[in-house]
């Protein structure tokens, strides 16, 4: 028996008691038709506390910021302007140029998710018969791949007021908005108000077991309803799904900073441990992500650890690294890179989790600095 302290991502989160019975008791109807009331009180909620004007409930991320980026860029060829560690060019498979016919041109991420804002004025396109047109630029917050960094809010506002000098309308991949809120005790209307669209997941930390919605102005979410169904998005009656994402504004977005707060924890540890081979940024891990750096010069690797971390070996049984009914330890994270380990808080990880983590990992990192 071994006991699973799952820390790949808030993607694993499970929907809690109360999402389940708003599910089974939701009212609903054909959202395609505007006619679900459940979704229809999910998008008027969220749009209200962003300021916007109105919301669309889509199936995923991933559909959310592709919908945005074609709204935006509806002449095909046109160019958006995102991060180079952005999600929107990492890892939704060139969507935006594959289905799209839109130009991906990055601006290169600093460490804390942002990037140069003269760069970004600079290569903004258009007077140029030869060149593409510019029509929109994409931030990501919080930054996953920048370890679940919060965009400065001082920076957001020039980036939101040299765009709109350029009438170049700005998305925001708030996939963990709520994250980067609760992080900086912010309203999200303030993070978002001079976004043209933003996108949130529910699925990603918030325990919903569905679900990202699409905000804006009622002009682009009119453009955005019609992409939706043309991309297969048309979820019918949807309201079990809805139901849930209500529940998780009003049970889970409360509580995330105790994800920040067990963050910080095993931050803390690892750093405690004064290992060669591990090294974590304490000051630069704000929210729910910890990002686990090795050397360039170690011979250790990422996916290595990460192997090892899912095994159990006899040692460790033997040992302290087991829970009380002497069972073993698994741990689950993600590597970003041959050198960067990824660990996840989120709301299925109680302090009791968190403990078991911390021995694990202890362990493990212990037997690697050893070995080399």
């Amino acid at each position: 028996m071994t006991h699973i302290v799952d820390l790949r991502s808030d993607t694993v989160t499970k929907p809690t008691d109360a999402m389940r019975h708003a599910m089974v008791n939701s009212a609903v109807g054909d959202d395609v038709y505007g006619e679900d009331p459940t979704v229809n009180a999910l998008e008027r909620k969220i749009a209200a506390m962003l300021d916007k004007q109105a919301a669309l409930f889509v199936p995923s991320g991933t559909m959310a910021n592709l919908i945005a980026v074609m709204v935006h860029c509806s002449q095909r060829g046109s160019e958006a302007m995102v991060g180079n560690m952005s999600h929107i060019f990492k890892y939704e498979q060139g969507g935006a140029a594959h289905l799209g016919g839109v130009l991906l041109t990055t601006l290169e991420n600093k460490p804390d998710g942002t990037f140069d804002l003269d760069e970004f004025e600079k290569r903004i396109r258009g007077s140029d018969i030869h060149e593409p047109v510019t029509a929109m630029v994409a931030v990501e917050n919080t930054h996953n791949y920048c370890g679940g960094k919060v965009l400065p809010q001082s920076w957001l506002d020039d980036l939101y007021a040299r765009a709109a000098k350029h009438s170049i309308p700005v998305h925001m991949d708030g996939a963990r908005l709520f994250n980067a809120c609760a992080a900086q005790r912010s309203e999200p209307a303030t993070v978002v108000r001079g976004a043209a669209s933003v996108s949130i997941c529910f699925s990603k930390g918030l325990s919903a077991p569905v679900g990202s919605v699409l905000v804006g102005d009622c002009h682009f979410i009119q453009k955005a309803r019609r992409l939706r169904k043309m991309l297969g998005g048309g979820m019918r009656q949807a309201g079990v799904l809805a139901a849930a994402a209500l529940v998780a504004l009003d049970e889970v977005v409360p509580n995330l900073e105790h994800d920040h707060r067990r963050a910080q924890v095993l931050a803390t540890t690892i750093k405690s441990l004064c290992l060669k081979n591990f090294t974590v940024d304490l000051q630069n891990t704000q929210t729910n992500i910890l990002l686990v750096r090795i050397p360039e010069s170690s011979p250790i690797t990422a996916d290595k650890v990460v192997q090892r971390l899912a095994q159990v070996c006899l040692s460790e049984t033997q040992g302290d690294c087991k829970t009380a009914d002497d069972e073993g330890v698994i741990v689950k994270a993600i590597y970003f890179n041959s050198k960067t380990i990824r660990f996840t808080l989120h709301c299925g990880i109680e302090d009791e989790d968190l403990w078991l983590a911390i021995m694990k990992i202890t362990f493990v990192f212990k037997e690697f600095e050893a070995s080399v």
